[in-house]
C-alpha cells in the first residue's frame, strides 16, 4: 500500500495502538494497517515498544505516535463525524463517552486519550448551510445540547 501524501499525525503518551484499535472497531472505513516498534531506546520508551501505528479513521489516513507525556491533545484538533440519524449519533457518542471519554457541548466529546470528536448529524450541517432563520433556530437549539438531539434540531429547522 503506498504511503499517503498527507497523513494526520496524532501524538499519544503511550497508547496509540489501543486508540487506533478502538477507532477501527467504532467507525466504518477504519482500520489499523501497521504497528511499528522502536528499533532502539528513545526518550519515552525502550527498544521494541510500539513507536507508531498507521491507521485510518472513517477513510482518513492517520499515524499515531507514542511520543510520551510532553504534549497533550487539545480542542484545536478534532475529528468531525457526520451522522445520518439519532441512532448513528448515539452509537458513536456512546462509544466514545462510554469508553472513558467525556461529554462536552454542542456535539463535542473527548475520548479517553484526550482526542476531541464532533459527532454532527447531517441535519444540523444542512440547517447551517440553509442560513437565515432556519440556521438561527437550529443553532440556538444546539447551543443547549451536549449530544445533538436530531428530533429537536429538525423541529427547530421547521420553526
Amino acid at each position: 500500500m503506498p504511503i499517503p501524501k498527507n497523513t494526520i499525525c496524532l501524538w499519544y503518551d503511550k497508547d496509540a495502538e489501543a486508540a487506533a484499535r478502538f477507532y477501527a472497531e467504532t467507525f466504518p472505513d477504519s482500520a489499523v494497517s501497521a504497528v511499528h516498534r522502536a528499533p532502539s531506546d528513545f526518550p519515552s520508551g525502550k527498544k521494541g515498544d510500539v513507536l507508531t501505528v498507521e491507521f485510518t479513521v472513517a477513510g482518513v489516513p492517520c499515524l499515531g505516535l507514542n511520543g510520551g507525556p510532553a504534549f497533550k491533545q487539545s480542542e484545536a484538533f478534532s475529528f468531525q463525524i457526520a451522522t445520518d440519524d439519532q441512532q448513528e449519533t448515539d452509537r458513536y457518542w456512546n462509544a466514545i463517552v462510554g469508553n472513558g471519554g467525556q461529554e462536552s457541548a454542542c456535539g463535542w466529546c473527548k475520548d479517553k486519550w484526550g482526542l476531541s470528536w464532533q459527532i454532527t448529524p447531517r441535519t444540523l450541517t444542512e440547517a447551517m448551510a440553509a442560513g437565515g432563520d432556519e440556521a438561527k433556530r437550529a443553532f440556538d437549539a444546539m447551543m443547549d445540547m451536549k449530544k445533538i438531539d436530531v428530533a429537536a434540531i429538525d423541529a427547530a429547522r421547521r420553526g
